[in-house]
Parts: structure tokens; C-alpha cells; sequence
């Protein structure tokens, strides 16, 4: 079997049994099943079951059925479906999904090859599924968590960029979770048996900034009565974060060019130029194009730095997270015994729009938890304007229409089962749901 030039060809014809195919697979390294041009899986290896534990046998089921619980293909329910992509291309494909597991959801990265006859046609697709190293680096910090279109996208987007060593630009509003997803790239790259030096370029002096970062020879001046190496060096084999990096005044900008365009920096003081050997993931709230503009920012410098953009989602734009993500942040705010949330205070929470974003949601459930009597949070537990600011976008929407989207966005918090389970207790099809799924998250 021959997948290479993103092509897949086999000597099996379409006539091939699926016994043989799944010999065939078997031998694949790696969780693999064969898919029909029905969606139906036809043959599947022990390295798939045994890496997403699905109960029962997969082959003769649908693959949208025991990937996602879908009584419909994925591009049905508001999903990207692989199999799709790679049937209207004839190429492979490679997409992020939320897959269902006995241990609950899982990111994983989907490889899916068309699956070529003697004659060319195709049929048959190779789906070829990994576990992503960014994912669990991503959940081990709590606040990374989510399955709306907004998020799975940017995951996407830091799922290929990992792995290389490709400069990424992290752009999105305070408080959006900038330095975990940076640190994920950090622990998903080759890079993670290195130092993660993360360094906060706003408020500081242009002197200051500069010999935080390369350091400064002894007697360079005031003060300086030793040598100290800097945080370029501390990086060395790692990553180094910039964290609002808009904010490095221009004349330091020219050096930080010369360190990214050369590899090699002096100390403040010194003479000989050392070598930097880092990976740079850089982060700003600030619009860098206006300040490029605005003559703050230099050009050249920001094209540097944005050789790969990546924009985190304001949590306003992914309300249908709020209720996952919150769980996520009370497990690790309790420990033992995690709070959870009662109905109210989650429609109550799904309202407010986040100025401040997933910060401002952790601040405001260990609030919560401190003020609940027990392990319940309730309306009543939560401040005071977080409240009144929902209130205040319930008497803007249409009353009637408010009503049905309360009592919808309070099933689905409380459900915990498939998106399908969903679609059957409220007595709708699974496009109508996401249809609601994404309304809601719009707000």
C-alpha cells in the first residue's frame, strides 16, 4: 500500500474483500480503519481500538457514528469530514477532530487517504488517526479547553506549527490564554526537553528590556558588577516568548531584527557577539498592522515575527465552550472535591461577554466557590455585575425568542452525552442543533 505524494494506491481492486483489507491494515503502524464510500467502516486495526477503546466492533458501523455519536456524516453536523474533503479532491486530508472515546473526548489529528482501484477510481479511504502531544499539553492547563468551530480552529492551526520551528505571532485580547498556548507549542515541538522562557516586554525601559534580554558584561553600568547572561541565553535549545511584544520600544526593535535575522547578539557592554540558538513564539493584545502604520512598530520586524499568525478566539465568540471550559477550571480549583454548577448560574455565565476572557472566568469561579455554602454554585454565588450584565442581555432579546434560548442553552449545559443524544432529547435533526449551537455561541 503506497501513501506517498499524498496519494494512496493499492494493488487490491475494488473487488478486494474486506477480510483482505483488513489484513491489510493490520500491518499499519499506527490507529487505522478503511472506509467506504458510504462512511461505513469496512475494516479497522487493533492499534485504532485499543488507542480510542470503543466499545464493541467497529467494522460495519459508520465512522461519524463511533468517532462523534452522529446519526449523520460530520459536514451534516457542523463538523469538516475528512472523508469528503479527500473524495471532491482525490488528495489527502488532514483535519482536527473531537473523537468519542470511553474516556470521554479526545483531540486527535485525522490523516485520510483515498484509497485508489488498478483503474484510478476511488472507493475506498485509508483514515489514519494520531493522539496530539498540543492537545494534552493544552488541557493540562485547564483553560485551554473547548470543541466550538472557533476553537477547534485555532487548535488546528497550533496542531501544524508545533512541530517545526516556524515563528508564530499569537494574537488575541487579554486574557484569551496566550502564554498557555504558547507553552503548548512549546511541549508539543522537538524543543520540549528545553527551557520555555517566557518574557513580559510591556511597561519596561528600553535599557531594561535590553538587558533582560541579552544580558550585560560587568561594569556596563551602574550596578552592573558582574556578568549576567540574559534571557536569549536562558532559552538556549528552547522557546522564547515574547509576551506583548508591540510594546518593545524601536530602538530596541532594531536589535531584536538583527538577533532573529542573524542568530547572534551582544551583551549590554560587550564586544563579542554571542550565538543564540532558540525558537520564538511572540504575543500581543495590540493591533500590530495599525502601530506598523501609526510608524510605532517597525515593518520588517513585525513580517518577521508573523511568519505564522495565529488569532485566539475571545471567549464571547465561543459561548457553547463556557460551560466544558468552566468544569475544566472548577476540577482544578477543587481539587478533590470540585464545585459544580447549577443551571441558573450557567446561563447566567453563557451571557456575560468576558472583557476579560478566560481570566476573568477563572477569577470569577474561584470567587463563586469561596461563596457557595456547598459544592453547588448558584446564581446567587456569582458577583453581583456579572449577573445584572445578563440580565441586561435578556431584556434586549425578544422575549418569546429568549425564552426557548434559555431553555436551550440550559439542556445543553446539563447534557453530557453525543451531540446526536442531544439532537433526540430535544426532538430535532443534528444540523438543526448545530444550527441553535451556533446561534448560541454568537450570543
Amino acid at each position: 500500500m503506497d501513501m506517498t505524494d499524498g496519494h494512496t494506491r493499492a494493488s487490491a481492486t475494488a473487488s478486494g474483500l474486506p477480510q483482505e483489507l483488513q489484513s491489510l491494515v493490520a500491518q499499519l503502524h499506527g490507529a487505522h480503519i478503511v472506509i467506504d464510500a458510504d462512511y461505513r467502516i469496512v475494516a479497522a486495526n487493533d492499534a485504532y481500538r485499543e488507542a480510542f477503546q470503543v466499545a464493541g466492533d467497529v467494522v460495519g458501523r459508520h465512522c461519524y457514528e463511533v468517532s462523534h455519536g452522529y446519526a449523520v456524516p460530520c459536514d451534516q453536523a457542523g463538523e469538516s469530514c475528512p472523508r469528503r474533503r479527500a473524495a471532491e479532491s482525490g488528495h489527502y486530508q488532514r483535519v482536527l477532530h473531537v473523537h468519542h472515546t470511553s474516556r470521554g473526548e479526545e483531540y486527535v489529528q485525522v490523516h485520510m487517504y483515498p484509497l485508489r482501484t488498478g483503474s484510478g477510481g476511488v472507493t475506498l479511504f485509508v483514515e489514519h488517526m494520531t493522539a496530539l502531544p498540543v492537545a494534552r499539553a493544552a488541557r493540562a492547563s485547564g483553560g485551554l479547553v473547548g470543541r466550538s468551530p472557533a476553537f477547534i480552529g485555532m487548535m488546528e492551526q497550533v496542531s501544524r506549527v508545533a512541530p517545526t520551528d516556524t515563528a508564530v505571532l499569537l494574537l488575541g485580547e487579554t486574557g484569551t490564554g496566550k502564554e498557555m498556548v504558547a507553552r503548548a507549542i512549546h511541549e508539543a515541538s522537538t524543543r520540549a526537553h528545553a527551557p520555555f522562557v517566557p518574557v513580559d516586554c510591556s511597561g519596561l525601559a528600553e535599557t531594561l528590556v535590553e538587558s533582560e534580554l541579552f544580558g550585560h558584561e560587568k561594569g556596563a553600568f551602574t550596578g552592573a558588577l558582574a556578568r549576567k547572561a540574559g534571557l536569549v541565553e536562558a532559552a538556549a535549545g528552547g522557546t522564547l516568548f515574547l509576551d506583548e511584544v508591540g510594546d518593545i520600544p524601536l530602538g530596541l526593535q532594531v536589535k531584536l531584527l538583527r538577533l532573529l535575522e542573524t542568530g547572534t547578539f551582544r551583551r549590554v557592554g560587550g564586544i563579542e557577539p554571542q550565538h543564540a540558538t532558540f525558537r520564538l513564539i511572540a504575543a500581543t493584545h495590540r493591533d500590530l498592522m495599525q502601530r506598523v502604520r501609526d510608524e510605532q512598530f517597525r515593518a520588517d520586524l513585525y513580517y518577521r515575527l508573523a511568519a505564522f499568525p495565529i488569532r485566539l478566539p475571545a471567549l464571547r465568540d465561543r459561548r457553547t465552550d463556557i460551560p466544558l471550559l468552566a468544569d475544566s477550571l472548577l476540577e482544578r480549583l477543587g481539587g478533590e472535591h470540585p464545585h459544580r454548577l447549577a443551571a441558573d448560574a450557567i446561563e447566567c455565565l453563557t451571557r456575560y461577554d468576558y472583557p476579560g476572557n478566560v481570566r476573568e472566568l477563572r477569577n470569577i469561579l474561584e470567587r463563586a466557590s469561596l461563596m457557595a455554602d456547598g459544592t453547588l454554585i448558584e446564581r446567587r454565588d456569582l458577583p453581583p455585575e456579572i449577573c445584572a450584565a445578563a440580565c441586561r442581555s435578556t431584556a434586549a432579546a425578544n422575549p418569546v425568542e429568549d425564552a426557548g434560548r434559555r431553555a436551550f442553552a440550559r439542556a445543553v449545559a446539563a447534557h453530557t452525552g453525543s451531540r446526536r443524544e442531544l439532537a433526540e432529547s430535544l426532538r430535532m435533526s443534528e444540523r438543526t442543533l448545530y444550527r441553535r449551537l451556533r446561534e448560541l455561541e454568537r450570543g
